[in-house]
């Protein structure tokens, strides 16, 4: 039987086939998951966890069981408190070489982040927890460059150094806490050692996969993404298909529903964790969705297959749910889409309004 990247995929995801209720779990699982857009990632992970709410997920964050941080690459992903060292001190090099024309253009060197560095710990040190524009106080008394982005690198850069991470939101604004002070001291893995785990973790939860799908993933070159393959070997199979190698670690696949239905978010794993997003995104729909490069902003799942895009709007107390689909589907499929929105609406604890197009 040839092999269903797609359909494969979702399962390994833990979009079909739900192993964890933990939001720390399934972090875990996946080693990292990408999470710019913070109320998105959060329906992310419950997606994949059962019976998660939008509440379970943020008192997770506020507890440090999940952190927010830049890692892998210049962008926000949730790692869990045992990964996030090992994860910096394999990716974090790379990501700060990427960074280094943004730092000049920002008017940041070497003097000045040992400068601001300092300023930093000494704002944070005894477990205080600081919201951007309180540190941007502090770095500007310093003499620290915060405009045209010197802000954002500023913190950015000592996100990537490992000192600070992100703390429990107050309200709706973000904190940073001092991440000796926040994450308990953990083992030590080497760099093979580290390279085998995000590898292992990578093909475990996004497989069947490309080497060059890690590389971008994980924010490696490909001569690492090739050693890293090379580490676990045995653990993994390999499928050609047509001329392309695909990798995976094997987990059993559970008979799916023909009428399972998936709401994702924009920038879930299940697109954006891969450079060629062939096997899972159609470029007709993608342009439909204004979503250039394969970047899907909340997309309509019928089994593997994007059938559409959805969004959501806040009103009053309620939640607008509009889905849009780009091809007709059966009307039990169009149920389970519907049963989808209303798990959204369980999650969020708000009453929605569903409207299908």
């Amino acid at each position: 039987m040839s092999l269903d990247i797609a359909y494969t995929r979702l399962h390994n995801q833990q979009i079909s086939n739900h192993l964890f209720d933990k939001p720390a779990d399934i972090v875990s699982w996946f080693g990292a998951i990408q999470a710019q857009d913070f109320a998105a990632a959060k329906w992310a992970i419950a997606q994949r966890a059962t019976n998660q709410t939008d509440e379970d997920i943020e008192q997770a964050f506020n507890e440090g069981k999940i952190l927010r941080t830049h890692i892998m690459r210049p962008t926000w992903h949730f790692v869990t408190p045992q990964d996030i060292r090992w994860l910096l001190a394999l990716t974090s090099p790379k990501v700060q070489k990427c960074n280094g024309y943004y730092y000049r253009r920002s008017g940041l060197d070497k003097t000045i982040f040992e400068k601001s560095n300092k300023v930093i710990r000494n704002a944070l040190a005894g477990d205080k927890q600081l919201t951007r524009n309180e540190l941007d106080t502090q770095l500007k008394e310093a003499h620290i460059p915060t405009e045209n982005l010197g802000l954002t690198f500023t913190i950015m850069q000592a996100e990537l150094e490992g000192i600070i991470v992100s703390g429990p939101r107050r309200g709706k604004q973000f904190t940073y806490m001092l991440l000796d002070e926040r994450v308990p001291k953990q083992k030590d893995l080497t760099q093979e050692e580290a390279l085998a785990e995000l590898t292992k973790r990578y093909f475990q939860s996004h497989g069947p996969a490309q080497i060059q799908d890690f590389s971008w993933w994980s924010g490696l070159n490909l001569t690492d993404a090739k050693k890293g393959v090379a580490l676990i070997k045995p653990k993994l199979t390999k499928e050609e298909k047509g001329s392309k190698t695909y990798w995976f670690i094997e987990n059993k696949i559970k008979k799916q529903s023909e009428q399972d239905g998936y709401l994702l978010p924009g920038f879930d794993e299940y697109f954006i964790a891969y450079k060629d997003r062939s096997d899972v995104l159609d470029k007709n729909y993608a342009k439909e969705l204004n979503q250039g490069g394969g970047m899907v902003n909340g997309a309509v799942i019928i089994n593997e297959h994007m059938v559409g895009g959805w969004k959501r709007k806040f009103s009053r107390k309620t939640v607008v749910i509009t889905i849009r689909l780009f091809e007709k589907i059966t009307d039990e499929q169009k149920k389970a889409i519907k049963s989808q929105a209303e798990r959204f609406e369980k999650f969020l604890n708000i009453p929605a309004v569903i409207e299908l197009q």
